[in-house]
């Protein structure tokens, strides 16, 4: 069994610091990579080693994979993690870490690579008996093509980028008047952004929820759901807040749900963490799709289940099995997160800027991930998520009153943030009664106050 003694993080930010904490509590040396706009960034200065990697463009500096690498090979990394974003569902990237003899701290480049390609991954899905939107049976081939699908499934239907992600390259059709214009311009942005145009369609769900499921798996064999999360309230398909467990769902079809993802799980051979994500409406789960890495929102799941994600991912990667089973996964309470951007609240632009006093709140049941501090710039090159708030309490209505509490605590000045958004919607009656779906948030931004 390989022994991890220390592990090259290449990430920045939050997560970054998330995965340095863990490897510190299990004795394990870090390297930080960082590009020339992050050198007084947190991660690298609480990391045990840094490198430099280059210059301020992601594309040369946190997507560079030749300096990762060296970067490791230098300071002697025994393994690499990738944490979410970047690199972190890059097959081939995975393939190149292990070829150079480094442990990947995630699943294999296979699953990477079958996972990440829409089309693939619900077949996968089909396979292993996850329920699955009626959709084109692989891809879509041509306008006619998408047409004749399209009447065959009924609209409305959404059009998707078979290798998109990240909300981009999906398209909603709602009548055949539509079809010509949307095929086009998905296929010109699946192209721009991802280097394919191929196309894949599904029926699209008009008041669905997006929940979805914590896996854990080892290279024993051994698979545990960590329940679910409720991710509905998004803008543009990127989620604003997230809870643990998802209230909206009764005890059976929870616990259906979890007996369907760890068979699905089983049958794919899945190792480290990852995540299968549904649609619910009706009282009916379609697949979407599945990350193959740590969620962003992984702390809900920590929270109510009084687990270490990083921890369990490093433990599974080393090879050693897990240290849950099915049966002593039990979940406690509520917890919600925030994504704090250092965006405008109204207009969502980003605004970047020096941090003139940070003041996180804190108190019973407060947990707040973020790598910024007073004096600290946020540089405009990469994403604008700052902090998370994760607000834990014994049920969700007092998880909401906490959290409320601990948003209007949480001072950052300097620059604008996602706050006073997120007030907003705490006081909001739908949000209080669960009154909602994707769709809301989108809704409720177009109303006048």
């Amino acid at each position: 069994m390989p022994k991890i003694k220390k592990v090259l993080i290449a990430n920045r930010g939050e997560i970054a610091l998330r995965i340095i904490r863990a490897c510190r509590d299990m004795g394990i040396r870090t390297v930080a990579v960082y590009s020339t706009a992050d050198k007084t960034a947190m991660h690298v200065q609480l990391a045990d080693e840094s490198v430099c990697i280059g210059p301020a463009s992601a594309r040369d500096s946190y997507l560079n994979e030749s300096a990762i690498l060296t970067a490791a090979l230098l300071t002697n990394a025994d393994a690499i993690h990738p944490g979410y974003g970047f690199l972190s569902e890059r097959a081939d990237f995975a393939q190149k870490v292990t070829n150079h003899g480094l442990i990947w701290i995630g699943p294999d480049a296979e699953m990477i690579e079958r996972m990440g390609n829409k089309v693939n991954a619900k077949q996968t899905a089909i396979e292993c008996g996850l329920p699955v939107v009626p959709g084109s049976d692989g891809a879509i081939t041509s306008l006619e093509h998408a047409i004749e699908t399209a009447e065959k499934i009924g609209y409305p239907v959404m059009l998707k980028a078979a290798a998109g992600g990240g909300g981009r390259g999906m398209r909603p059709v709602m009548d055949p008047t539509q079809m010509k214009e949307a095929y086009q311009l998905t296929r010109n942005e699946s192209k721009t952004a991802f280097g394919d145009d191929t196309l894949y369609m599904e029926k699209l769900l008009l008041h669905p929820r997006h929940i979805e499921f914590q896996v854990l798996g080892d290279k024993h064999g051994n698979v545990v759901i960590f329940g679910e999360r409720d991710c509905s309230l998004q803008r543009k398909n990127q989620k604003v807040m997230e809870e643990c467990p998802a209230a909206a769902l009764t005890q059976k079809q929870r616990d259906d749900m979890i007996e369907i993802c760890k068979s699905a799980a089983k049958k794919m051979g899945y190792t480290s963490v990852g995540t299968f994500e549904f649609m619910f409406e009706d009282g009916k789960f379609y697949f979407l799709e599945m990350n193959t890495r740590l969620q962003v929102e992984h702390p809900v799941t920590e929270m109510v289940y009084g687990v270490d994600l990083v921890r369990e991912q490093i433990r599974v990667a080393a090879g050693e099995k897990l240290g849950y089973t099915q049966s002593n996964v039990i979940p406690h309470g509520h917890a919600i997160e925030f994504r704090i951007n250092a965006e405008d609240p109204e207009t969502f632009v980003p605004n970047p800027g020096k941090i003139t006093m940070y003041a996180p709140s804190g108190g019973m049941g407060v947990r707040v991930d973020s790598a910024v501090y007073t004096g600290y710039t946020i540089p405009p090159t990469y994403d604008s998520m700052i902090a998370k708030l994760i607000v834990y309490a014994q049920n969700r209505p007092a998880c909401i009153m906490r959290a409320a509490r601990a948003l209007d605590e949480f001072v950052i000045e300097g620059i604008k943030t996602t706050i006073p958004l997120q007030q907003r919607l705490l006081n909001n009656r739908d949000v209080k009664q669960l009154n909602f779906d994707n769709h809301w948030l989108e809704n409720y931004l177009k109303k006048p106050e």
